[in-house]
């Protein structure tokens, strides 16, 4: 085998100090160099090239190594038989299989050997092979060269990559695979060192185990391999095992199964070298927005239409490294019901992204991803009352989501519970999401209907990357983590607020971060009364608040998720005018003067929190 590393690619001609080949060196270093000059010149000359060419000859070998003869650079350097003493005879059929993932591999190697083919394997691969009784080549003995560097390199030899990516219908391929005795491969099954595995296990990992477990071997054959599936079959995931031998048995020659194959190995290959490019960027810099990003999708279902019926969809999983072990809706898992919704995995996240920030148990209900209602409690019954009392007509048809374990008690008053609108008719739910659920309460809720989507989800981790799509573009930010507890909550009035009015104030801009823009909560005794979302203007949105709380908007507090551009006859003096016992906006507009004034002249206390929540 030549190792060759030129230090210039000006070279055209060389002369070589021949050896005497009865009796080669076991590692012979030679200088190359231009005629006319000499061989102790300074490589970095621009007029003399140097090329150092090292001579490996292990004692099996000694026997076929030939003298070697001048040549020009722009030559192959070839010291190999006209056919290798462990190349495949004419017409046979080889496979390569190196396997992190064995799962099912004594299967494949049976059902492989009994079609005809040789296997050729590498290290583990190959003793798992054997045994399960698979006679295995292994692959040192096609290429005569050792496995070195730790395992780093294998397989990057010409005896096996040319065995892959050689044209069949290529006269001059089939006759240099001929000359330098390498024979073809017709199947190539690799996949890769468990790197995604690794660099998120529990425990962790250093950066240099890290490294370590970065596969070269692997994906150069499986790209070389799908790059010529048009005679080479690449397998990349042992769920296709009994596909390929299928196609085998049958003689096939169908390119769309061979394509298929190809671009599942350009995917996983894609998807791997992603995973990697994310730990190192982390591990190099850790700036969440990269100046590149990939992020890899896994197709978890797909669903029966999208937004509306005439539109298809299907529904990815995040695999990013970020996402490992980061809860959200993408990995709940649904014990009964119909199969999700487009619609219902967004309101799913909507009520699970809302009920999750909560600290005492909660309940919220969500009706096209707003929340309709939302109660905190010690008595979780109560709470599920009270947030279905919020907007009974919103609710019913909502999804129901709660931060504690479903056990049989809530599970019986969500399954019999009636709306508080006539008393009579059972509430009708799309999902019920929790933290758990009991045995007995699982069982319970399964009995409500035969449709009701039932999830268990963990909950988000905060800092996560949240990614919107633009026509042509995405956005990328920070996810809103903020909560009362983060920020100030300061007194810009002459009349302070009571501890009580306070924390309404803190519970209702807890509720309006979730409430789209335009957004106004009004909230008291951890409970929302009424929400205005989604309008045009502040004014409107804070009127439809004020319709859904009546009566109960006396003495509560207000929050909007941006700060009031005008107070005098407009959203503010309207809010004071309602009766309202605090308000809590951002501040920020030029016009905060006048809105200080209106709350001082109906002795309503105002806070800012410097904190804008918009929700688009």
């Amino acid at each position: 085998m030549f190792n060759l590393s030129a230090a210039s690619s000006a070279a055209t001609s060389a002369t070589i100090v021949p050896f005497n080949a009865s009796h080669p060196p076991q590692s012979t270093t030679t200088l190359l160099h231009h005629k006319g000059t000499s061989p102790t010149s300074s490589s970095s000359s621009s007029s003399s090239s140097i090329v150092c060419v090292q001579l490996h000859s292990p004692s099996s070998l000694r026997s076929n190594f030939s003298p070697i003869k001048a040549m020009s650079l722009s030559q192959t350097l070839s010291t190999a038989p006209s056919h290798h003493p462990h190349s495949p005879a004419p017409g046979n059929k080889q496979v390569l299989i190196s396997l992190s993932d064995k799962k099912d591999l004594g299967i494949l190697g049976t059902g492989l050997q009994e079609l005809g083919y040789t296997i050729v394997s590498t290290g583990g691969t190959a003793t798992a092979l054997e045994k399960a009784g698979v006679s295995v080549t292994k692959v040192e003995q096609l290429t005569s060269f050792p496995e070195m560097l730790d395992g780093r390199v294998k397989t990057l030899h010409p005896n096996i990559h040319g065995g892959i990516l050689a044209r069949r219908d290529q006269k001059h391929h089939m006759e240099a695979l001929n000359e330098h005795g390498i024979g073809t491969f017709d199947i190539v099954v690799v996949n890769l060192y468990p790197f995604y595995d690794t660099v998120t296990s529990a425990g962790g990992i250093d950066f240099e185990n890290g490294i370590e477990n970065i596969d070269i071997g692997g994906p150069a054959m499986i790209r070389a391999a799908a790059k010529n599936h048009k005679d080479v079959l690449v397998v990349v995931d042992s769920e296709d095992y009994p596909a390929l031998l299928e196609y085998l048995k049958g003689n096939q020659d169908d390119q769309q199964f061979r394509r298929k194959l190809a671009w599942k190995a350009f995917q996983h290959v894609a998807s791997y070298d992603s995973a990697v490019s994310e730990w190192l960027w982390k591990q190099t810099v850790g700036d969440k927005f990269p100046p590149s990003l990939t992020v890899p999708l896994s197709l978890k279902s797909s669903l029966r239409y999208g937004e509306n019926p005439h539109q298809k969809a299907a529904f990815y999983v995040d695999k990013s490294l970020a996402e490992v072990n980061a809860g959200g809706i993408a990995t709940a898992i649904q014990h009964h019901g119909k199969e999700m919704s487009y619609n219902n995995y967004l309101d799913a996240d909507a009520a699970w992204n809302c009920v999750s920030e909560f600290t005492n148990p909660t309940c919220v209900v969500v009706k096209h991803t707003n929340p309709c209602g939302i109660a905190s409690r010690d008595d979780i019954l109560e709470a599920y009352r009270l947030a279905v009392k919020a907007d009974p007509v919103s609710a019913f048809g909502g999804i129901v989501a709660f931060n504690i374990e479903v056990d049989e008690v809530l599970a019986k008053e969500i399954r019999e519970y009636r709306s508080p609108t006539d008393g009579e008719t059972r509430m009708f739910y799309e999902i019920v999401v929790a933290p758990s659920y009991t045995k007995k309460g699982l069982e319970i809720l399964r009995g409500k209907s035969k449709t009701l989507r039932i999830l268990e989800a963990k909950k988000n981790e905060s800092g996560k990357l949240s990614l919107r799509q633009v026509g042509g573009g995405w956005l990328a930010q920070d996810s809103d983590d903020l909560t009362p507890q983060d920020i100030q909550f300061n007194v810009v009035t002459g009349k302070t607020p009571q501890e009580s009015e306070l924390r309404d104030a803190e519970f209702a801009w807890l509720c309006v971060k979730h409430v789209k823009s335009n957004a106004i909560v009004i909230a008291k005794n951890n409970c929302m009364l009424g929400m205005g979302s989604g309008q045009p203007n502040r004014l409107e949105s804070l009127r439809i608040a004020l319709r859904k709380a009546g009566d109960e908007v006396k003495g509560a507090a207000l929050a909007s998720d941006a700060f009031f551009p005008f107070a005098w006859k407009d959203a503010v003096e309207e809010a004071c005018e309602s009766g309202v016992g605090v308000i809590a906006e951002p501040g920020g507009s030029i016009r905060d003067g006048d809105a200080i004034d209106c709350c001082n002249k109906y002795g309503v206390s105002l806070v800012f929190t410097n904190v804008r929540h918009f929700r688009h």
